[in-house]
């Protein structure tokens, strides 16, 4: 068994912290271009959105070829919590079985608490819908989600006429009082921080009284705008699609007419994002990796490495519904605003860690709020491995630098784990602490790396 160490605090320092976490040796495959073709399990987004969206509907919903991870059990429980009733049943998914889901009848007053863990669409997603029932419903999660940002959800539903109690924090633990019903109305909140803000509102509105018209302001009177947009166009479509009627055509305003959400049976896209570190593989590696069933047109985030990928030298095809990223010779440094898609800057940044020239990402300040400061992180994990970054106001600044093996260290974030094991495709003797933090979006990583690792070339 490896050495052991610990998850260091969710703001990063180079302190080599104490052991706790087993290590997990990455796989180094060296000169040796990777090549396979694979999928993956189901999006999270997705899966947590038709889930919550199961609760409200006016009838039975089926998902198919859903997500099974942490995230999207802690979103299970929550409905569970709230009166729904969830029933796994055989699919033909090839990660596990479709999800049943009979709407919650919200007329239970005993009080529950919803487990969150580390799941932001738990944390922000399901309170609006807690404050539909009659029952006091208290939030909690894993220590590393007590810091991150709730303040515009809080205040969103007090500004609804709900009674929040959060002692002032902004954060978890709080407790929304509901009342059987939100009268809804105009609303303005300051979504800089995080996409999730405007779905969280987004997803509960058709069941307000009055519907809901949500609009986005920065409280510093900058006019920045919503990060990660896509996340949002994904909740108006999923809404849309389920018969609501939501009127975007203002920019940082939404329209949620009240009404129903139809019943439905839905077949999950693939997660796109969570195809990243095996895209990428295929560039730092010089190599091929192909994925079958990758939508035509999707609202995913993980839709933009068919933009990213190229920008560091690699070729991209989408044929057939089947992705195909192959790496080029040498791998270039890019620079990219990845505004619209932050959940990818992980793995992008450790393909710059091992590039030849220069990259710089734009766009992600609200990355240091997320599982961890992502960037804090990013900057320390990859210098701890003799590599050059450095944090800027909004991203970051990745120099070419002789690599050496290490602990990579994932502070309880999934996407941080990943992106070690990236930079270990290609640098030895990296040790990526806790890679099971991967079972929050992708529990089969651990298993898919293996075999992509597995397939090459030569074989």
């Amino acid at each position: 068994m490896p050495p052991e160490s610990s998850a260091p605090a969710a703001r990063p320092d180079a302190a080599e912290p104490a052991p706790q976490h087993e290590l997990w040796p990455a796989p180094f495959v060296g000169p040796r271009p990777v090549v396979a073709e694979l999928t993956v399990p189901g999006s999270k987004s997705l899966t947590n959105r038709y889930l919550l969206l199961a609760a409200l509907a006016d009838g039975p919903c089926r998902l198919r070829s859903p997500l099974h991870s942490r995230d999207s059990r802690l979103m299970v429980e929550a409905l569970r919590a709230l009166g729904a009733r969830v029933e796994e049943v055989p699919g033909d998914g090839g990660f596990g079985p479709d999800l049943l889901v009979e709407p919650a009848p919200w007329d239970a007053a005993e009080p529950v608490t919803v487990e969150c863990g580390l799941a932001g669409t738990v944390m922000r997603f399901v309170p609006p819908v807690a404050a539909l029932a009659r029952r006091p419903v208290t939030f909690d999660g894993d220590p590393g989600a007590r810091v991150r940002p709730m303040g515009p959800v809080i205040d969103a539903l007090r500004a609804l006429g709900l009674r929040v109690e959060d002692d002032g924090r902004g954060r978890l633990p709080f407790t929304v009082h509901g009342t059987g019903g939100v009268r809804g109305g105009e609303l303005e909140i300051d979504a800089t921080g995080s996409s999730q803000f405007v779905s969280a509102l987004l997803l509960a509105g058709a069941r307000f009284d009055d519907g809901l018209v949500l609009r986005h302001r920065s409280a510093d009177g900058s006019g920045r705008g919503v990060p990660s947009m896509p996340h949002v166009e994904m909740t108006v479509e999923v809404l849309r699609g389920l018969g609501v009627s939501v009127d975007d055509s203002v920019p940082d305003e939404w329209r949620v007419s009240p009404g129903p959400v139809r019943a439905f049976d839905v077949t999950i896209e693939q997660d796109l994002s969570n195809a990243g570190p095996f895209l990428a593989a295929a560039v730092v590696t010089g190599g091929r990796v192909s994925v079958p069933r990758w939508p035509d047109r999707t609202t995913q985030g993980g839709d933009h490495w068919k933009h990213i990928l190229p920008a560091f030298g690699a070729a991209v095809e989408l044929t057939d519904g089947t992705f195909t990223v192959t790496g080029p010779d040498a791998v270039t440094g890019v620079d990219l605003d990845l505004g619209e898609a932050g959940e990818l800057a992980p793995t992008v940044a450790s393909v710059c860690a091992v590039a030849g020239t220069p990259s710089r990402l734009r766009g992600i300040a609200h990355l240091r709020g997320h599982e961890t400061d992502r960037l804090a992180a990013l900057v320390t994990e990859i210098n701890r491995l003799g590599g050059d970054a450095e944090e800027t106001a909004d991203g970051l600044l990745i120099r070419p630098a002789p690599l050496h093996g290490g602990t990579f260290h994932s502070y309880e974030d999934h996407r941080m784990a990943t992106a070690g094991a990236v930079i270990g495709l290609v640098v030895p003797d990296v040790r990526v602490e806790n890679i099971a933090t991967t079972a929050k979006t992708l529990p089969e990583f651990p298993r898919l790396w293996a075999e992509l690792t597995g397939t090459s070339r030569d074989a």
